[in-house]
């Protein structure tokens, strides 16, 4: 893999590192939970063959320090963050995103505030849980893992988090256990090491912000023909996914099938990048052998 021009982008608050593959029309890539940049490795060098592609460490993760390192988030100020990589990147253009989990909360709010930026904007289930018909459950669900995070420490609360997901509110679906990995690549070994290290503070400051956000619907069905939701094929029914089902449903369009689960990025790269690839070209939506596999008929 080719490596990335690396740049950083003060903005108020934190400076934020950002990566840029290729050439052509602008394709930013917002990454969800601890991931950064790094999760897109897989994928970018593919479309970096059709597009400009921007990735980066959201602020306060990774490698995009906070001034205040307790400063508290919020979804607004990082699609702020989106929309000045946006203006830095692709000034006076829209231009093409894909965001993913939390990311794609902070996206979806930047949509409904500035859909002249966006060509299309590909949202990979966001867990935006107060859009959906239980949501006082999902309240109580992320109370138990505040609660448990302060009680009993990091590791607990993870766990309750990760069987939330997995089994809905009432948190009851088991932790699997993980066989110890073999000895990683030096690369590997500091991505890993820079995604326990931001554990803390996203499940203490992002995830409780994050998941309470209220999207304002109204102004997103507003401008859905831009909006493409997604799902994990692998995901279906699990806390993540439903959302983006609700809001496809809602707004009257389909939802978007990537390979795996809610981490597909990670586990089938080179499928996922392929159905990322399609789904931003125009003449994709009327490909019937794209419908079929993409959209699940």
């Amino acid at each position: 893999m080719s490596a990335p021009t690396v740049g950083r982008l003060r903005v108020p608050g934190a400076t934020l590192r950002y990566e840029v593959r290729g050439r052509g029309p602008l394709l930013l890539l917002i990454p969800g939970g601890t991931g950064g940049a790094a999760a897109f490795d897989g994928v970018a060098e593919a479309l970096a063959a059709e597009y400009t592609v921007a990735s980066y460490d959201p602020r306060g993760l990774s490698r995009s320090p906070l001034d205040a390192p307790e400063a508290g988030q919020s979804v607004a100020e990082h699609a702020e963050d989106a929309l000045r990589l946006l203006d830095l990147l692709s000034p006076g253009e829209p231009a093409r995103v894909f965001a993913s989990s939390s990311g794609a909360i902070a996206a979806l709010h930047l949509l409904a505030a500035r859909p002249e930026r966006f060509v299309r904007l590909v949202a990979h289930e966001p867990p935006l849980v107060e859009v959906l018909p239980d949501a006082p459950a999902h309240r109580a669900f992320l109370a138990r893992v505040r609660d448990t995070l302060d009680a009993e420490g990091l590791m607990p609360a993870i766990g309750v988090f990760a069987a939330g997901l997995k089994g809905g509110p009432d948190g009851d679906a088991p932790v699997p256990e993980l066989p110890a990995p073999a000895a990683p690549p030096p690369h590997a070994a500091a991505r890993a090491a820079r995604t326990m290290a931001d554990l803390p503070y996203f499940l203490g400051r992002i995830v409780p912000s994050f998941m309470a956000h209220s999207p304002d619907l109204r102004r997103l069905e507003a401008v859905s023909d831009r909006l493409v939701l997604a799902g994990g094929r692998d995901s279906r029914g699990e806390l993540p996914y439903r959302p983006a089902a609700y809001l496809a449903e809602r707004f009257g369009g389909e939802l978007l099938h990537f390979p795996g689960g809610h981490t597909g990025l990670t586990t089938h790269p080179a499928e996922f990048g392929g159905v990322l690839r399609q789904a931003f070209r125009d003449q994709a939506f009327g490909d019937r052998a794209f419908r079929d596999q993409a959209f699940g008929y």
